[in-house]
């Protein structure tokens, strides 16, 4: 065994010990609420005597997990770029397990941010903050008309309609059964993606832009880069959400809607309420607080007390604390779009397509490149359409090139 090959096989070991490891650090399933809080919260508000929900989270323990992350750190070689990945990996993982061994803490905030990063942030390229930016997208959706809307759009689509019609979607994608479509009743958000399933809350009405969304965002991104990851036999973490890998998935996810023509105004502004709901809960809204800034952003009842519980997953509700995951969407938008771009200036659209080869970081398919090319990582099985069509994909994202140097000021109106 050669030298190199040595140091894949020791780190490949390492990242099956890292993936047994981790098996029970579920983060987001277990700071999430039960569906149960919902209606006697929502009871409250019809009386006029709102009260905050009372949420009991499981107390756990990642002591031995924990034990065994710190040792795969120190076993992984910073220099090379499989123990460089584990380390970092490993890393987070460790984050989130105190996160967990700390639900219902306001230090579930600092562990929250040190993962996500939070709402004053500046965007990729040292531009304005993630919550300035959610707050011009807000504006732009609330001047713009709702009778553009198409009548198609208006016509709500019941849970089970859009089970058959995804589900259909889905079998028409793989030529076969890969993915299944389930309702569940239990779910608290509108949809929920795993490798094999995907989930969508029984009694919810989704939208026309909605089945389009869920299937290139939480389909053809979440779920088809988990899939894919399990192809990697020597790195099999990359079919893991890590905490570390979401700003990736979810601008990646969200990219996909864009490109794809499957987002609206009406999304991004739900994204983008999101992040100002983060802000607003670090500064000191309670849950009710932020249950009403939904409502009167638009939101149903049942829509604002699911997006205010994304919020507060695993924090106290009485302000001051937040669970700071949404605010990586538009982070994430804005670096897989600039890194798709630039992917094309430097011939290097190969990075785009490897990038759904399993879950991984913008830096991560660059550092694997190598490990691309010697066919120690594979290429990814599945692909969308719009990534495997590369002229395509090179022709928007040459126009975008083209179209940011113009600048509308200079344009007479």
């Amino acid at each position: 065994m050669s030298p190199a090959d040595s140091d894949i096989a020791h780190h490949t070991a390492l990242d099956q010990r890292m993936v047994k490891a981790v098996r029970g650090i579920k983060l987001l399933s277990l700071a999430s609420w039960p569906a149960s809080l919902q209606a006697p919260f929502l009871d409250s508000v019809a009386r006029g005597q709102p009260r905050l929900p009372q949420v009991d989270y499981p107390r756990l323990d990642f002591g031995d997990a924990r034990r065994e992350l710190a040792d795969i750190i120190r076993a992984a070689d910073p220099a090379h770029p499989l123990g460089a990945y584990l380390r970092e990996s490993a890393h987070c993982w460790d984050i989130a397990a105190q996160l967990l061994e700390a639900l219902g803490t306001t230090a579930v905030t600092t562990h929250s941010i040190a993962l996500f990063g939070q709402p004053e942030e500046a965007l990729p390229g040292n531009g304005p903050t993630t919550r300035e930016a959610a707050r011009h997208f807000i504006a732009i959706a609330n001047e713009l008309d709702r009778e553009l809307l198409a009548p198609e759009e208006q016509i709500p689509v019941s849970a089970t309609a859009l089970q058959l019609q995804l589900q259909a979607d889905l079998d028409a994608f793989f030529d076969g059964r890969v993915i299944t479509v389930e309702l569940d009743p239990g779910l608290v958000a509108k949809a929920a993606a795993g490798a094999t399933r995907i989930r969508l809350r029984h009694g919810a009405a989704f939208s026309d832009y909605d089945r389009r969304q869920l299937l290139q965002h939480e389909a053809l991104v979440h779920s088809l880069t988990a899939l894919n990851g399990r192809e990697q036999t020597r790195l099999p973490s990359l079919s893991l959400a890590s905490p570390r890998v979401t700003e990736t998935q979810e601008g990646l996810a969200t990219f996909a809607e864009q490109i794809t023509g499957s987002i609206d105004i009406e999304r991004m502004k739900r994204i983008s309420l999101r992040i100002e709901a983060v802000a607003m809960a670090l500064e000191g809204a309670d849950f009710i607080d932020v249950f009403r800034y939904f409502d009167q952003a638009g939101q149903s009842a049942e829509e604002s007390f699911s997006s205010a519980q994304r919020v507060f997953r695993g924090v106290p509700v009485g302000g001051g604390a937040a669970f700071s995951k949404d605010t990586v969407y538009l982070r994430g938008l804005i670096g897989v779009h600039t890194f798709f771009r630039r992917s094309l200036q430097q011939d290097r659209l190969r990075l785009c397509r490897r990038l759904f080869a399993g879950k991984m970081t913008l830096a991560d398919v660059q550092a694997f490149e190598p490990l691309f090319e010697a066919a120690v990582l594979a290429p990814p099985r599945w692909l969308p359409r719009w990534v495997s069509r590369a002229n395509g994909l090179a022709g928007m994202l040459a126009f975008s090139l083209f179209a940011n140097r113009i600048r509308l000021d200079s344009i007479p109106a």
